[in-house]
């Protein structure tokens, strides 16, 4: 008898626990909702500031070799994630011979993203206001009253006049149409070209077009532990093409204006990041000898023949004046500044 009792307690436990996993088996999972995909913003502003000890632009000081602040402001329209539209206006303080206020810069254009290729096209204006025009009646042909071919110079021009004769105009802004490419190779290594297009280079009436390379090395990762440091090291080569200025910086050889000479620049320098902040070490110089250089920058600086002392030493077909700059020689630059977008840094 107990031995059938055992093999009956034995029989219902095991028709139990078919019976629960047939049960289990037909109940419903509650399945888990997916998390609702996150909504694509297209719009993003970057922004930024920086300081420097000389403010260089294509091998050329802006702010006579002294220090220099900037600020830019730049509403980003990403259509897709690999097509940008932009717009930005920026400023810098200049140290120009007209005596201008600042430099205003307005641009916009848009980015393409293929592949591993990157592309920039655009326009960007360069705004100088407040300028003062700078010639002097000492300085002025035919009885003082015009250029050197003929044409009437304003009350204004012909009332102020630079130390060393070097002559500018009121306004000499100007716009450029540009077009960039860079290829990324890997996280630590990419190279680029730049092409930049303007009818008439600082309002001189002559064309220029500058061209240049780029390269960039960024550090690994590792290097700096989980400090948060990068580094990089950078550098570009480029060549600027002047063509042949407007008849208020003629002279008496060439009074219709004068053909700037050509020229080389380069820069190369090493970075350091850290979150939004950039630290940048650079070495800038050209290939322009000091007379040429005053002849394009119309440099107040410029030295050679004050006083009597020195002339001739900076003649040249186009700055028969004889004063040599030092805006265009070798320059070490030392740059901090700080970059940002809202959707990274204020979200």
């Amino acid at each position: 008898m107990g031995i059938v009792m055992k093999k009956l307690v034995l029989l219902a436990t095991a028709l139990a626990m078919v019976s629960g996993s047939a049960l289990a088996a037909d109940l419903r999972v509650k399945a888990v909702k997916a998390p609702p995909p996150v909504a694509f913003d297209p719009w993003d502003i970057a922004f930024g500031a920086g300081i420097t000890n000389d403010y260089i632009f294509r091998g050329i000081t802006q702010s006579n070799h002294k220090p220099s602040v900037n600020v830019y402001f730049e509403p980003r329209y990403n259509v897709t994630k690999d097509f940008q539209l932009y717009v930005g206006l920026g400023g810098a303080s200049i140290s120009f011979p007209n005596r201008a206020a600042a430099e205003v810069d307005a641009y916009g254009g848009a980015r393409l993203t293929v592949g591993q290729f990157a592309f920039d096209v655009g326009a960007w204006g360069y705004l100088y206001p407040g300028g003062t025009c700078q010639y002097g009646a000492v300085n002025a042909f035919n009885g003082g009253t015009t250029d050197a071919a003929g044409v009437p110079l304003s009350a204004e021009c012909l009332q102020n006049a630079l130390v060393n004769s070097n002559v500018l105009k009121k306004d000499v802004s100007f716009f450029e149409v540009y077009g960039k490419v860079n290829y990324t190779f890997n996280d630590n290594f990419s190279l680029g070209g730049n092409v930049y297009y303007t009818p008439s280079f600082l309002n001189s009436g002559a064309e220029g077009t500058y061209a240049s390379i780029v390269g960039k090395a960024i550090a690994p990762s590792t290097w700096f532990g989980a400090s948060g440091i990068g580094m990089y090291v950078s550098g570009e080569f480029g060549r600027q093409w002047l063509g042949t200025s407007d008849s208020f910086y003629g002279t008496a050889l060439f009074p219709n204006g004068i053909n700037y000479a050509d020229y080389n620049t380069w820069n190369i320098g090493v970075g350091f990041t850290y979150k939004v902040f950039t630290l940048d070490f650079r070495y800038s110089d050209t290939n322009l000898s000091k007379g040429d250089c005053n002849a394009f920058t119309s440099d107040f600086s410029a030295r050679g023949n004050i006083n009597g002392t020195n002339l001739g030493t900076f003649v040249t077909p186009i700055n028969p004046s004889g004063v040599g700059s030092n805006w265009c020689g070798a320059a070490g630059i030392v740059k901090l500044s700080a970059d940002l977008t809202a959707m990274t840094n204020l979200k």
